[in-house]
């Protein structure tokens, strides 16, 4: 019924939107370093007051981090939805937003009193999981398909960075576990609050 349906929406010529999310769970000693670059871009992306150029080129930068993060890559998940009617595709989105910002420990602390340029003498967490939130327009097989394995996640990642470059984003969130150095997400919260992510 839906490919009859998007046949039809193609005839018709609407737009066709998807919406999608990606969990990527990094694991390891080194993993914590990941954290600066996703509370930089996060920091940039609300200066800027969610400008979809600078947050396009901010997930540019996750999406490069994540692929050369890849040896620490243990387990993911995605999933999303296609929509010919805007309104329903950003009501989709503000839903997944909505869920991410309520994961564990997912909300970036602007407020705090920790200087970043400060050396760290905190723990450092062995796991992290980031979570992106992508609108776009078209159709992107390497999107709309399963990511839980390496190699598709992988192309999944590298379709999100030309996206940016073709201009087609229509929306963009990146929500990170744990927000700040220093938290700690252990092995029970990762099955409590990410109970869809799959082994690598």
């Amino acid at each position: 019924m839906n490919a009859w349906r998007d046949r039809l929406n193609r005839m018709t010529n609407r737009t066709r939107f998807v919406v999608c999310r990606i969990f990527v769970h990094l694991a390891g000693s080194d993993v914590a370093p990941l954290l600066g670059i996703l509370n930089r871009t996060a920091r940039e992306a609300i200066d800027t007051e969610g400008d979809l150029e600078v947050l396009g080129e901010g997930l540019v930068e996750v999406c490069q981090s994540l692929l050369q993060y890849d040896e620490y890559w243990l387990s993911a998940a995605n999933e999303g939805d296609v929509f010919w009617d805007e309104g329903e595709a950003g009501d989709y989105f503000n839903e997944l937003f909505t869920d991410s910002a309520q994961r564990y420990l997912s909300e970036v602390d602007l407020d705090g009193d920790a200087d970043l340029n400060e050396p760290l003498s905190l723990p450092a967490t062995r796991n992290v999981v980031v979570m992106v939130t992508a609108a776009f327009e078209g159709e992107v097989p390497e999107l709309e398909t399963n990511l839980a394995d390496v190699t598709a996640l992988k192309a999944g990642l590298k379709a999100l960075i030309n996206l940016h470059y073709q201009e087609k984003l229509r929306g963009i969130q990146v929500h990170f576990s744990p927000a700040q150095f220093g938290d700690e997400l252990t092995n029970d919260q990762l099955l409590q609050y990410f109970p869809e992510l799959v082994p690598l």
